[in-house]
């Protein structure tokens, strides 16, 4: 009898475990299918808005809204007022920060002193390309006033339209959730480079071409066109120097750049010391991870700032999009290598300070060539016994440019960066030897660049008055801004939380406005 009980009880818990066991996984499946449901035929309405696509993928919304989390940046001309002297002239002289996550794409473009304080719609300074990189409106703008129109004017015409940070849209066709190019500008720059477009990549190759729409080195071409009404027009069309190739044989490509930009005469500033046309490199993440060995070897951007991440039977890929994939290791770097994480990050680190070694070198004397020069045409140099001084300077600062401008270079393709911030300060001091005999030439023997090692001095000498640009820019957030934003809320382009969270007139977080 006490045999038969013994039995009795384990048979009916086996039964019960086994029915929970069953309960659990149509649960699971329950979820699964779920997640992979699709939006309609007809796509999201207001698809621009990323909380329309939390509906369908609120696994993948919580995490992109945890890209709120980093609010925090550096002030990179504190840092290195070096950059301030090489920039004369330029918007980034003015103001350049480490960038927050995506969730302030819009609000940090707003903010920052390079965009100016317009007054109206047809004030700049700065062209409507300065949203490109920055909202899934764009897309939406493109297909409703045509590529060429949104690229034409200055960027407070599309103040109260562009008002949603870079989310689903920017990388997902809205139907099938798939990944997509939604910028017209990266296909022609991969066929102008020999690489196979967008479509007819594989996925994996995908997961980092979409990244490759924004993080990338790119210009803003002048292109003259006629509207309906066939009004003479002038856009600034976006476009990324690629025709002579990126990452061939561990290469990004910035001698071939280098070489397209001087064969078409382009120059995106004179600076305003050395009058020497300079070229502004922006953030060509995307052609160093090609050049570096994760790139090399099929390791994908989203492969370590958007690691899959397992919820009961989902598996999905976070959002957060990692700033710093070292934070994560169990999740990216652990995946494939088998050091210690304590070894794995004091690798990195040594990458970092040998970076920050010769970033200080290369730029300390790019920044003394541009005084040099200016103290040279102070004595009665001519542009001739310059050129060959400017030519260098404008090749050097803008290897040495591309090779800081997107902030994880140095572990992205740390010999690439190496050999650029060399190829740099050679190039500088180059010209700074030139410089001593054409000073010598006409009198000076024993000139010395004035110190700028504090970001205050160095703004004195290129002129940047931070007190009146500040003052202009919190008149502009005070006034047409709050319009901006609340013209976006009333026609449903903005979520009123977002609003709420985008109201940052006095939250310590621009440079030029700190508590």
């Amino acid at each position: 009898m006490n045999k038969f009980k013994v039995l009795l009880v384990g048979s009916l818990v086996a039964i019960g475990a086994m029915a929970l066991l069953a309960s659990n996984i149509n649960e699971r499946e329950k979820q699964r299918v779920e997640l992979a449901k699709a939006p309609s035929e007809a796509g999201i309405a207001n698809k621009a808005k990323s909380e329309e696509w939390a509906k369908y993928y609120p696994r993948q919304f919580d995490s992109w809204k945890k890209t709120k989390e980093y609010d925090s940046f550096t002030d990179m001309l504190e840092k290195d007022p070096a950059l301030v002297i090489a920039w004369g002239g330029y918007a980034f002289s003015k103001d350049y920060n480490s960038p927050r996550g995506h969730y302030y794409a819009v609000q940090d473009n707003v903010n920052s002193l390079r965009t100016g304080a317009p007054v109206d719609e047809k004030t700049g300074p700065l062209p409507t390309a300065c949203w490109t990189c920055k909202s899934p409106d764009v897309p939406r703008l493109i297909e409703e006033d045509g590529e060429l129109e949104y690229f034409t004017g200055k960027w407070a015409k599309y103040g109260s339209q562009v008002v949603n940070s870079i989310g689903c849209a920017n990388c997902h066709d809205d139907k099938t959730a798939e990944l997509k190019a939604t910028v017209p500008q990266l296909n022609r720059a991969l066929v102008a480079a020999g690489l196979k477009p967008f479509e007819e990549s594989t996925h994996q190759e995908k997961r980092s071409l979409v990244c490759a729409q924004c993080h990338v080195e790119y210009y803003f071409k002048k292109t003259e066109w006629k509207d309906a009404k066939g009004v003479d027009k002038t856009a600034m069309v976006v476009t990324y120097p690629w025709a002579n190739g990126i990452g061939k044989e561990g290469n990004s490509g910035t001698e071939g750049m280098i070489k397209y930009y001087d064969e078409i005469g382009f120059s995106d500033w004179t600076h305003n010391i050395s009058k020497t046309p300079m070229l502004k490199a922006q953030h060509p993440d995307y052609e160093f991870w090609k050049t570096g060995i994760h790139g090399q070897k099929g390791v994908s951007c989203a492969d370590c700032h958007m690691p899959y991440t397992q919820e009961g039977s989902v598996k999905y890929s976070d959002h957060q999009v990692l700033e710093n994939p070292l934070n994560e290791m169990d999740r990216t770097c652990m995946n494939c290598h088998r050091e210690s994480e304590s070894k794995l990050r004091g690798i990195v680190h040594q990458k970092y300070e040998r970076k920050e070694f010769l970033n200080k070198i290369a730029f300390d004397n790019i920044a003394k060539a541009h005084l040099e020069t200016g103290k040279a045409m102070e004595v009665g140099a001519s542009d001739e016994e310059l050129k060959e001084v400017r030519r260098l300077i404008r090749h050097g600062q803008f290897k040495g440019d591309m090779a800081i401008a997107a902030h994880g270079n140095y572990f992205h393709a740390p010999e690439e960066t190496l050999r650029l911030l060399s190829a740099a300060n050679e190039d500088a001091q180059s010209a700074r030897l030139l410089l001593v005999r054409i000073l010598a030439k006409h009198g000076v023997m024993d000139y010395s660049a004035p110190d700028f090692d504090t970001k205050a001095k160095a703004q004195k000498l290129v002129k940047v008055d931070m007190a009146a640009l500040s003052a202009e820019k919190m008149k502009f957030k005070q006034t047409l801004e709050q319009a901006w934003k609340q013209e976006a809320v009333a026609k449903g382009r903005l979520h009123p939380s977002m609003y709420k969270d985008a109201d940052t007139i006095n939250d310590g977080k621009s440079s030029w406005n700190k508590k």
